[in-house]
């Protein structure tokens, strides 16, 4: 009789282990972290690049039997809209399960989430917005930065095209702060290069119809159109220049280098068009070739586009940091504020005491036939090609 009551006892206590989801003996803990970008809108091929990449920096540590946790990537969607961003940034930092966040490629969406890490105590690391203020601005212990700065891209931007001859340029930026950044610091290191800048003209983000500024700017002769902006709007001015018969090299920033501006275009009118992005190309660097063969293993449907290795970069960071102290957001914080030399395929990572991470490279690129090509081999370069207007 004891032993017939021991037995369906036992059967109990099992049977309601299985029922309150009882894990299995050396199963581990789950950790979620949080990736933030533009999942929609004009820029959407950037955020989808990021977040798959950062899927995959996840993917691979949770098939590695080393790992201590099993991580769950939490997506969410900023729009590139600085009031959508706040909000899904504050649901992520309020929500404590979620231990650190991957966040914004957009930079006016990065520097109005800012205070939102900061008050909640999030650690962040910001895998493609620019502007240098979203680490320089505050002292903010939990925001961290992979990728470079404005700054830098402006700089060697000046000093290249300058540096082929040019001498005459106009300026169009969008009149947000990603915009009227790149405005500023391509403005001052032009003051410095001898080149003149002959007019500058500020559109609106959602802006379709270039007539009135293309229009001066075809009067005023320049050897160059610079923008300031994303992808969208640079599609529309160099669509547009060429209806107006405009021969002007296109510059532009990190912003339009994107398959996206390509396949908007076409790639006979995207041809010769210039950008300036930080890092050495991921093809270039070690694990390079690694990421984008285990990029492509996983069938995602997106490319991962330029900034794609940043985000995977940051990813493993800070699930790296998580293995070290646990899950713990301001242990986590710490960790990643010491940063110095690690390796990760963009390179060496090392966070300054601003957590911006110090990149030594800005790569100079140039589309020939159809795709985004290091400048240096581009039969540009070999003068096999000549720009427009040289």
């Amino acid at each position: 009789m004891q032993k017939s009551y021991l037995k369906t006892a036992g059967l109990a206590a099992l049977a309601l282990s299985l029922t309150l989801g009882a894990l299995p003996a050396g199963a581990k803990d789950k950790v979620k972290i949080a990736f933030i970008g533009p999942l929609s809108g004009g820029v959407s091929a950037n955020g989808v690049g990021g977040r798959n990449s950062a899927d995959l920096a996840v993917r691979l540590r949770n098939a590695d039997p080393k790992s201590k946790y099993t991580y769950e990537l939490v997506s969410l969607d900023d729009e590139c809209k600085p009031n959508v961003g706040v909000q899904v940034a504050t649901k992520a930092a309020s929500d404590n399960s979620i231990i650190g966040g991957i966040t914004h490629y957009c930079s006016a969406v990065a520097m109005s989430t800012v205070d939102v890490y900061h008050k909640f105590g999030m650690p962040a690391i910001v895998w493609g917005a620019v502007l240098p203020e979203i680490t320089y601005g505050n002292d903010f212990k939990e925001v961290h930065r992979v990728n470079g700065t404005m700054i830098n891209q402006n700089e060697v931007a000046v000093q290249f095209m300058t540096g082929l001859g040019y001498k005459k340029y106009a300026v169009i930026h969008d009149t947000t702060d990603y915009g009227k950044g790149h405005n500023k610091y391509f403005s001052q290191y032009m003051a410095k290069s001898g080149g003149q800048i002959l007019g500058t003209f500020g559109v609106t983000a959602d802006q379709q119809d270039f007539t009135a500024e293309l229009t001066k700017i075809k009067q005023l002769k320049p050897d160059v159109i610079y923008f300031g902006g994303l992808t969208p709007i640079g599609i529309r001015i160099r669509s547009q220049m060429e209806k107006l018969g405009i021969k002007a090299v296109f510059e532009g920033t990190s912003g339009i280098k994107s398959d996206a501006y390509i396949e908007g275009l076409g790639k006979n009118l995207a041809e010769g068009s210039l950008s300036f992005i930080e890092g050495a190309p991921w093809e270039k660097l070690p694990g390079g070739l690694k990421f984008i063969a285990n990029y492509k293993m996983q069938k995602y449907n997106e490319a991962p586009e330029a900034y794609g290795p940043f985000a995977y970069a940051a990813t493993s960071l800070l699930l790296d940091a998580i293995e070290k102290v646990g899950p713990n957001r301001k242990k986590v914080r710490d960790v990643l504020n010491a940063t110095k030399d690690a390796d990760t395929i963009i390179g060496k990572v090392t966070f300054d005491n601003r957590r911006q991470n110090i990149v030594p490279l800005i790569s100079k690129y140039v589309v020939q036939d159809g795709k985004w090509v290091l400048w240096e081999d581009s039969e540009y370069a070999s003068k096999k090609r000549k720009l427009s207007g040289s």
